[in-house]
């Protein structure tokens, strides 16, 4: 998956459009003047519209059972997985019992399932339905996983992540791999634009296989959505972080970041669902934390400007989030003590989050400008750490709650220097069990739990300053600080740590980083 979306910035920054030029812009009018873009704008064809507006049910639906067929004989025949062994008692059971909350990885609950939504949101998407409709195919698809293809009891987590993380996932894929496929090219350059089409979107691929718009030459580009403004950061570098509680001491290492714009951030107004979204990306090559650290989606569902002038505009919308923040501990520990609190300071996953949304840009002269946003959201689902509920591979709690994001952006001399400075908050609410066992952390072998987690409510934040400095046409030097803070309080709760019974436990766990990254905008 991390490869599908490497190749995502890869083809959109170089093979979008092969006459095209990267170009700066230095409009007023259209609040984006400092961003570079990595193509001339253009309009989508009337054609290519009417083309991608023709739905084909029976052929969506047909792909939406085939892939669950498809991966479920893999895990059965080739992973052997225990899961996969499936019969018609287990569906009977799995109707009769019902749905209840499981213990898989943070990863696989609040990444790669909303991953596998996004294939089945593109069975939809790509046979003619738009994004709501999509998404109905997203939550039929994880329905029929999780009722008749696995024999573990569905999952009340995965057919609410699934489904409306898969449309956040699913609708940015499908997007990009818009942007990378040309029907109008030939040759070698058409055949690497539909193999990273395919792998960007791979039921797209598989339709244009099956209707033959793989190899069909046509007039127009067959692009449903023209060339929008699109922006790609692309950062390589060194990250350090420190994590003072337990003497954690401090780790660095390699690091990576890809940051996407796309659309038209202060369209007039809109009503069509991710217009305008971003897209970010961080990894880590850092020994002990875990390769991809940090997933956002912001994508705009509708919006509406509401001021307009030469020098300033105000807009207001409904945003769709999708969040992944992931860390791990900074020691090599031995993992038997498996109560300690704060060794692993933060993990976080929201993959179904909406609400309002307020941007703002201000430019007096053509000296500086300021742009801003603040964004006030509803979490209904969400995965935050635990420091003492282990079971299985889970040491988070599910929960729901609220979250506020802030930004604002300096930039200075046509954006040689910039300054932003964004924030995250969040206050989560732990759906927990008035009877839950903490027998069942030291001895979990053997056992099964329908445990929504501690009876607890936490906050995170998450604080980022960033510098850049243009020292050579599109580079860029970058550097940065976060600040990752946590505190959740436990309730109805005695923890014995060291051989001292605390009751109602607070824990607070702060992790401070720094990167220097050099930045390529394309």
């Amino acid at each position: 998956m991390i490869r599908t979306f490497v190749t995502i910035i890869i083809y959109t920054a170089l093979s979008i459009n092969t006459c095209s030029a990267v170009i700066f812009t230095d409009t007023l009018q259209t609040g984006d003047e400092l961003r570079h873009k990595v193509v001339i704008e253009q309009a989508p064809d009337s054609s290519d519209v009417s083309m991608h507006s023709k739905m084909h049910f029976w052929r969506a639906a047909g792909e939406t059972v085939g892939f669950n067929l498809g991966l479920w004989a893999f895990d059965r025949y080739v992973q052997k997985g225990h899961f996969a062994y499936i019969s018609w008692n287990t569906i009977k059971d799995n109707f009769r019992h019902g749905f209840e909350w499981d213990n898989d990885h943070l990863g696989t609950n609040m990444f790669a399932h909303p991953y596998n939504g996004s294939l089945f949101f593109n069975a939809g998407r790509s046979n003619g339905f738009n994004f709501w409709q999509s998404g109905l195919f997203a939550a039929a698809g994880s329905s029929i996983w999780e009722m008749f293809m696995e024999c573990e009891r569905p999952s009340t987590n995965d057919i609410i992540a699934t489904p409306v993380g898969g449309m956040a996932i699913g609708e940015v894929l499908y997007r990009t791999s818009d942007l990378v496929l040309n029907d109008r090219s030939t040759g070698a350059q058409r055949a690497g634009r539909e193999i990273a089409g395919f792998l960007i979107s791979p039921m797209r691929g598989i339709n244009r296989l099956i209707t033959g718009e793989a190899w069909r030459v046509r007039p127009t580009t067959g692009r449903e959505f023209g060339i929008p403004p699109i922006t790609v950061d692309v950062s390589v570098g060194a990250r350090m972080i420190s994590l003072q509680e337990y003497d954690e001491g401090s780790r660095a290492g390699a690091a990576a970041a890809i940051m996407v714009e796309y659309g038209d951030r202060y369209a007039s107004r809109t009503r069509r669902p991710f217009d305008y979204f971003t897209f970010l990306l961080e990894f880590n090559a850092i020994r002990t934390q875990p390769l991809l650290s940090r997933v956002e989606i912001v994508g705009r569902l509708l919006s509406r400007e509401i001021a307009e002038t030469p020098k300033y505009n105000v807009a207001i919308g409904m945003y769709q989030h999708f969040d992944y923040f992931d860390s791990d501990s900074i020691k090599v520990r031995d993992w038997d003590n498996k109560l300690m609190p704060c060794v692993v300071p933060y993990k976080l996953g929201t993959p179904a989050s909406a609400g309002a949304g307020l941007t703002a840009r201000i430019r007096p002269n053509r000296i500086w400008s300021a742009d801003g946003y603040i964004h006030l959201n509803g979490v209904f689902l969400a995965g935050i750490l635990s420091d003492y509920y282990r079971y299985y591979n889970r040491n988070y709690n599910w929960a729901s709650g609220v979250s506020m994001k802030l930004g604002l952006f300096w930039q200075l001399n046509n954006g040689k220097l910039s300054v932003s400075l964004t924030d995250q908050l969040y206050k989560l609410y732990t759906w927990g069990n008035n009877d839950f066992s903490y027998d069942i952390l030291q001895t979990p072998d053997g056992k099964h739990a329908n445990v929504r987690g501690d009876n607890s409510d936490a906050t995170f934040n998450h604080f980022n300053a960033t510098v850049n400095y243009r020292f050579w046409k599109n580079l860029y030097i970058s550097g940065s600080v976060d600040y990752y803070s946590r505190t959740t309080n436990y309730h109805d709760m005695n923890i014995s740590i060291g051989g001292t019974i605390v009751s109602y436990p607070i824990i607070h766990s702060k992790q401070f980083g720094t990167h220097i990254m050099l930045t390529c905008k394309f």
